[in-house]
């Protein structure tokens, strides 16, 4: 049993105008082992860049130099630069996750809609699926960019609307076609949350958050998911597998009991960024992509790390 060493870091504040409050009291990077170190550094701060939120979700990043953030209480999507400035894209009923395509498009999953939606610079929004084989979809919720291209997202009944009828039977993993087609990769799943493909394009890794578990599938040439397995489980209050996100060497982030869990990708768990707000998503960003920015509630934090993240709408990484 490896032994736990915690440092405890303060906690400071980006001042800018939009968010002037008070940040919460720390952070901490608690390491299960030294591996956890490669990918932080222990004098490393965490910055609180905007607050004010409802409950943020969705982060993604744009190479134009802001972050998109849902709000899933105050129902927008919004752009939240470095210096604090938050500027209303959308607003739409509770938005959940998003991503990138590969032409730079911004793709969310919206829920009140049950669709998954492509939005322009200016606000207008385009659904591109909204149904499998003549039914609607659940709540679609996690999304990203696949290694051929297409979206590939999941479709739980986390935030099915009140008063609305599920239609499917099941909770699927969805791949979504440039040309509009929908398959069903998987069913079952108890709540398929956040996904991600390991850099290599050969494995899927799935928060399921019902259960508490992260599972991965191999992915076959053809996309299709195969020999789906446990790869971890997170017990523990305070959290709940959620977003989901892997760097360039196939380390995989996951939010868990008090924050971020990251695992190595033989399924060890080397180490935890502890937040100071329950934190529900997160992602890669910044010019280097080598920034993780939290979706914790009422706010938008970011860290620096000492390794890059990895991202499926980007063709090319180093």
């Amino acid at each position: 049993m490896p032994r736990t060493i915690v440092w405890t870091l303060v906690l400071i504040p980006a001042m800018f105008a939009q968010n002037r409050e008070a940040p919460p009291r720390r952070f901490e990077l608690k390491a299960e082992s030294p591996k956890f170190w490669d990918l932080f550094d222990k004098s490393a701060r965490l910055e609180r860049i905007a607050g004010g939120f409802g409950f943020t979700e969705g982060p993604v990043w744009d190479p134009h130099g802001f972050l998109y953030i849902s709000d899933e209480e105050k129902n927008t999507l919004s752009r939240v630069y470095p210096d604090g400035r938050v500027e209303t894209v959308l607003e739409i009923g509770d938005p959940d996750g998003s991503t990138l395509d590969r032409e730079g498009h911004l793709i969310s999953t919206a829920s009140v809609l049950r669709a998954i939606i492509r939005v322009d610079p200016d606000g207008k929004y385009k659904v591109l699926a909204d149904k499998f084989e003549g039914k609607r979809f659940n709540s679609p919720n996690g999304i990203v960019a696949g290694p051929d291209g297409a979206l590939y997202f999941t479709d739980p009944t986390l935030d099915l609307p009140k008063g609305e009828q599920q239609e499917i039977p099941y909770q699927g993993i969805y791949r979504l076609g440039s040309d509009g087609s929908v398959r069903l990769l998987n069913k079952d799943l108890t709540a398929p949350n956040g996904l991600a493909f390991s850099p290599d394009g050969k494995r899927l890794y799935i928060a399921d958050t019902r259960d508490r578990e992260i599972r991965v599938f191999d992915v076959a040439a053809n996309m299709e998911l195969h020999n789906g397995r446990l790869f971890g489980k997170e017990e523990g209050r305070g959290g709940v597998p959620d977003g989901i996100r892997v760097d360039v060497h196939g380390n995989v982030y996951c939010t868990g009991p008090g924050g971020v869990w990251v695992w190595d990708a033989e399924a060890n768990h080397i180490g935890t960024v502890l937040l100071p707000e329950s934190t529900a998503n997160f992602n890669w960003g910044g010019p280097d992509y080598n920034m993780i920015y939290f979706a914790s509630r009422t706010s938008v934090y970011r860290l620096q790390t000492t390794t890059r993240g990895f991202l499926g709408n980007l063709q090319i990484q180093r």
